[in-house]
């Protein structure tokens, strides 16, 4: 599988574009040709891509229009050969003696039109962001134009979507807008064409931007070959998705795929090692019984977050709880250190709850998932006309949401030099300046931080600011990883308390509890709360026995390398012969199950079978 191709550079886009023009003959002086369809090819055209047209028109820009809330604006949508399909917007700042050139049928190849945003973006298939003087014909140097491909299911580009305006148009609001925009064109295309026949995974790094458009989208049949991907999916995963199986990409198996709750979040990890947060979609033509859990049907016990709930014995977590607790009501910020998943955002949803904020808002960022292009407008807010994407209101951002409550900052160590800058500044003199406003809005909140890497580094490798790190820290909570927490065997009958449906009454099994014991978690509570609901999915009104485990569990439970040996050719109707490897084995299941070339649940089965 091919890893995606790296993005070129701005300079290099630009450069590459100006030799393509020279080597076609054009010069600066150079008139745009346009090369405008006759009225029966553009009625051509324009029913070829009737469907693109109608979902972008109306399933797409209904989201975006307060793109059009600038009168300077124009988006423009252009088939694969550059030709203009269709536009929204004004096109009241264009030259007259170029109005031909926006109209249905253009062309704006490179070849005749010189570099520009749509033409460029076609040549080097990635979003391109052209200022007037980019442009290499004189005659296009009055507007400036952000513009983006958008791949069909078989990962071809099929279009392009363009923001043109004659303003000035910042390159890192109006480039992230415009590639958003495109995804979503790509992802509603990808819905369109397989109509819920298929299952759909939707992942992301986050729970809180699964339900972004920047989230990855597969679509896979049910022998679990991924038929379809979006671009964020090829850049979470670092391949090239279609046509692989997706049992490739995650330390998982289809049956546990399948088989996971629809519609509650759950993670998958990744050969690399990479943990996302899922949710998945079941064919709606054939679904797939599964148990399917309803928080409503819960305890309403389970689903408490208190203090006292995140610890049952361990010093370390016990000590956290109670440092936080006596900063409850101080101006004093709070830093959470802790590896991915030990519940750094519990921790500090519990202490919003056990506050005098409480019934305020609680603003959770995560500072890695925010494109870089858009983190400054969403955290700090924009005026109207800031940017082209600009609200017609314009927008408050996060921090000012977060006024008299409190505000998570998730992966703080993540967030972009020029960002810490501007919240340091937030920090400082509690106010709030949006992107395009001189004026500043007071704002009163509590700001916690997280992060599981060590900002100390980050000072000393420059990426992180040490201003801010003294700022942010003023008390650090560390948060042990699971496998070195003491009370582990509370934890997991409080999990699965959580996570059990009315009718699950038989619990975890004594096998079950030792290998939790056992297991190293690298995923932490994320990962024990994940195989959860797949164990009791599976085990249904059983007690929870080995062979209702997820596969990916075991992956990290066994230390020993696997054996190459030819597997033995063994009986496993007999009883003796079975039980004298398994002794040989050491009681390794998975030894032996390697040993036998059988599945370890096939293993686990019929040794029951022989015990009872």
């Amino acid at each position: 599988m091919a890893a995606p191709a790296s993005p070129l550079s701005h300079d290099a886009i630009v450069q590459t574009s100006w030799q393509r023009c020279r080597a076609f003959g054009l010069d600066h002086q150079s008139a745009p040709a346009f090369d405008q369809l006759p009225a029966a090819g553009i009625a051509r055209l324009l029913d070829c891509h009737h469907s693109l047209v109608q979902t972008t028109h109306q399933e797409v820009l209904p989201y975006y229009e307060n793109i059009l809330s600038n009168s300077n604006c124009l988006i423009m949508l252009a088939d694969n050969q550059g030709q203009v399909l269709t536009s929204w917007g004004t096109q009241r700042f264009i030259e007259p003696n170029l109005a031909r050139g926006f109209q249905a049928g253009a062309s704006w190849m490179e070849r005749s039109s010189g570099t520009n945003a749509i033409g460029t973006a076609l040549a080097c298939e990635q979003a391109v962001h052209i200022e007037h003087d980019e442009h290499f014909l004189k005659a296009n140097r009055f507007m400036t134009g952000s513009a983006a491909p958008i791949f069909d299911a078989e990962r071809k580009v099929i279009a392009v979507l363009d923001v043109s305006s004659d303003s000035y148009l910042p390159p890192s609001h109006t480039l992230g807008m415009v590639k958003m925009m495109s995804q979503t064109v790509e992802n509603r295309l990808i819905l369109n064409l397989f109509h819920g026949q298929h299952f759909q995974l939707t992942f992301n790094t986050g729970l809180n931007n699964l339900d972004s458009q920047w989230a990855g989208l597969l679509i896979f049949d049910e022998s679990g070959q991924v038929l379809s991907a979006n671009r964020r999916a090829d850049n979470l995963l670092g391949v090239r998705l279609s046509r692989v199986s997706v049992e490739s990409l995650f330390k998982v198996s289809l049956l546990e795929l399948i088989n996971q709750p629809e519609g509650l979040p759950f993670a998958l990890q990744t050969s690399g090692r990479n943990r996302f947060q899922c949710l998945l979609k079941r064919p709606k033509q054939t679904p797939v019984q599964a148990r399917v859990f309803v928080a409503e049907d819960k305890p309403a016990s389970a689903s408490a977050i208190s203090l006292n709930s995140l610890h049952f014995g361990d010093s370390r977590v016990e000590k956290a709880v109670r440092q936080a607790e006596r900063l409850l009501e101080k101006d004093i910020p709070l830093l959470i250190h802790g590896e991915t998943g030990v519940g750094k955002e519990v921790f500090v949803k519990a202490l919003h709850q056990a506050s005098s904020r409480q019934k305020q808002a609680f603003i959770a960022v995560n500072c890695a998932a925010i494109p870089a292009e858009l983190v400054e407008s969403e955290l700090f807010g924009y005026e109207k006309g800031a940017f082209t994407g600009a609200n017609q209101k314009g927008s408050i951002g996060l921090i000012r949401k977060a006024d008299k409550g409190t505000l998570f900052l998730d992966e703080i160590g993540d967030m972009p030099l020029p960002t810490q800058a501007r919240l340091l500044r937030v920090l400082q003199e509690r106010c709030v300046q949006p992107v395009g406003s001189s004026e500043l809005f007071p704002v009163d909140l509590r700001i916690i931080s997280a992060t599981n890497r060590s900002l100390r580094e980050q000072v000393q490798l420059g990426r992180f600011r040490e201003d801010l790190y003294y700022r942010i820290g003023g008390l650090t909570l560390e948060l042990p990883p699971l496998r070195e927490r003491s009370d582990k065997q509370a934890l997991f009958k409080r999990l699965w308390e959580q996570h059990r449906e009315p009718t699950q009454w038989a619990g975890l099994s004594p096998e079950v509890l030792e290998l939790f014991e056992k297991h190293p978690w690298p995923g932490n509570l994320r990962q024990v709360s994940s195989v959860m609901q797949v164990a009791l999915a599976m085990a249904e009104e059983q007690p929870v026995r080995p062979e209702h485990l997820p596969d990916d569990f075991f992956v990290d439970l066994e230390m020993e390398p696997v054996e190459t040996a030819a597997p033995l050719g063994l009986d496993l109707n007999d009883v003796e012969a079975l039980n004298r490897e398994l002794k040989a084995a050491g009681g390794n299941i998975s030894h032996l199950a390697r040993r036998l070339g059988v599945s370890r649940n096939t293993l686990y089965k019929r040794l029951r079978q022989i015990g009872n």
